[in-house]
């Protein structure tokens, strides 16, 4: 009875958790479209394999400096988001400010860099700001849950003459300065990533050079820029050190790309005409106007009805079925990683192909799966599942192997399911809820490569300057991850897990 008694926990509320939740998927994965529609999708993907076997690197003139912008923009980015969230983490807990946070860090960084767009154009500000604005609020987020958890004895023994910051200093953020450090390094690989998608709406970034080289079919060229961006998340810890980001942030400063000259008119006019509804945007209209809220209550029940509430739907479909597939490429990776279940070799290979479906950002899955596959829900989905199973299983990793076995572990599929798997098991479905935000807002700008998701209709509102349009749609977007964002803490009130998300 005590030989396997951690797995009694499995058999319990996470069986019934998991149950549902593979129930949900199954049904959201019949529903959703999971079309095959390329005509020859193997032949492509011969073409993209023999791209990946010769890489090109000396192809692209400006690869050097794209790797140098993807790597500022991170750092300029994170830097920013500890300032705004830094302070903010100290009054975290007053409800407007909890709220407000969670509404900003609610809308992707995709999302921040059209808004943005259209008052600083293709200026470094546009993405520096659309890292800094979701990454403060998350770090305001985080920094406070640590800081509550920092001891309070070291408070009651400094002299009482001591002032409030060495208190603070000393008392609460060297208690926690680790855990702090090390949240800041994984939201900078985060941040990597972010910078990277932000060429997609034409910043120098990598990922720029990456849609032009996919799309005109230059695989080659491609798969030396996506090598060269796992390289890179690869190695952070061997470039990426505490006496080295003084010189990276001083470089990031200077050879960012000049600040193009804002037309403040034109900021004027996006704030004050063009943001609002269609009916309200004359300065000389009566805003007491009966027939004015008349024509606003048809305009945005047609917004609702026509696009948001679609869109709503699609992407929790799409979300859901990537959910349910995290879960099972999660339990798939975290057992091969186990060592002494499939031998050294094997968990350290996996451990590489952990790292390397990790480090490629959702939107480049999901874009050449699209390539490969068409346009239809099935690209998103696996582009999702993959990604998101890959970072859960790095992480439940770790844990499994500093876990310590019975001497009855008898290194075999249902020993490991006996005795390991039930203590790692809350961990892992914590983290998979955890990503579940992280799933939906990524399932949103997945719309932007024409899956009709809430970032479908975002995008197709920008690209017809109705940008009133695709505001509502946004605050949608946002109000909809802050309700998946509850529901998954009150799954996981029992679990105190920092958030790990990006």
């Amino acid at each position: 009875m005590n030989r396997y008694e951690p797995r009694w926990a499995f058999f319990g509320y996470w069986q019934r958790v998991s149950l549902v939740l593979l129930l949900i998927t199954l049904t959201c994965f019949y529903w959703a479209d999971t079309e095959i529609i390329a005509l020859d999708p193997w032949s492509e993907l011969q073409r993209i394999g023999l791209g990946f076997l010769s890489p090109d690197f000396l192809a692209t003139e400006y690869l050097l400096e794209a790797v140098w912008q993807t790597i500022s923009f991170a750092l300029l980015g994170v830097a920013a988001g500890l300032l705004l969230g830094s302070p903010v983490a100290l009054i975290y807990n007053r409800p407007i400010v909890a709220a407000t946070c969670a509404f900003i860090r609610s809308i992707h960084e995709l999302f921040w860099a059209l808004l943005f767009l259209q008052v600083f154009g293709l200026s470094p500000l546009t993405g520096v700001l659309a890292i800094a604005l979701p990454y403060g609020a998350t770090f305001a987020r985080v920094f406070s849950d640590i800081l509550q958890q920092a001891p309070t004895t070291t408070l009651q023994n400094l002299p009482a003459n001591t002032d409030k910051v060495s208190r603070y200093l000393y008392g609460r953020i060297a208690h926690v300065f680790n855990e702090i450090k090390a949240y800041v390094r994984y939201r900078f690989e985060c941040a990597l990533r972010s910078s990277a998608i932000l060429g997609f709406v034409g910043m120098p970034t990598l990922g720029f050079y990456l849609e032009s080289a996919f799309r005109q079919g230059h695989y080659h060229q491609g798969a030396a820029l996506l090598i060269l961006f796992i390289v890179i998340i690869g190695t952070i810890p061997y470039w990426c050190r505490s006496k080295l980001l003084p010189v990276y942030f001083v470089a990031a400063m200077f050879l960012m790309p000049e600040v193009t000259t804002i037309d403040s008119s034109l900021v004027w006019r996006f704030l004050s005409d063009d943001i609002l509804p269609p009916m309200f945007q004359s300065h000389s209209v009566e805003l007491l106007s009966i027939d004015r809220w008349a024509l606003f209550v048809e305009w945005f029940y047609q917004i609702i009805t026509e696009q948001a509430l679609p869109g709503v739907l699609a992407t929790l479909l799409l979300a859901i079925a990537a959910l349910g597939g995290s879960y099972l490429l999660t339990l798939f990776f975290t057992a091969v990683s186990f060592k002494p279940l499939t031998g050294s070799f094997i968990a350290a290979t996996n451990n590489v192909n952990l790292l390397i479906l990790r480090s490629i950002p959702e939107y480049i899955f999901a874009y050449i799966f699209m390539l490969l596959l068409g346009p239809s829900m099935l690209p998103a989905i696996l582009a999702l599942a993959i990604h998101n199973g890959a970072l859960i299983a790095y992480l439940v990793a770790r844990q499994s192997a500093s876990t310590t076995y019975s001497q009855h572990f008898n290194g075999k599929f249902d020993g490991y399911a006996y005795d390991i798997l039930p203590r790692i098991y809350p961990n892992m479905m914590a983290l998979l809820f955890y990503r579940f935000e992280v799933i939906l807002r990524e399932t949103a700008i997945l719309g932007m490569l024409g899956v009709a998701t809430l970032g479908f209709y975002i995008d197709s509102n920008f690209s017809e300057i109705r940008f009133n349009g695709a505001l509502i749609l946004i605050c949608v977007t946002a109000i909809l991850n802050i309700v998946i964002d509850i529901v998954s803490r009150r799954l996981l009130t029992t679990h105190s897990i920092p958030d790990q998300s990006c």
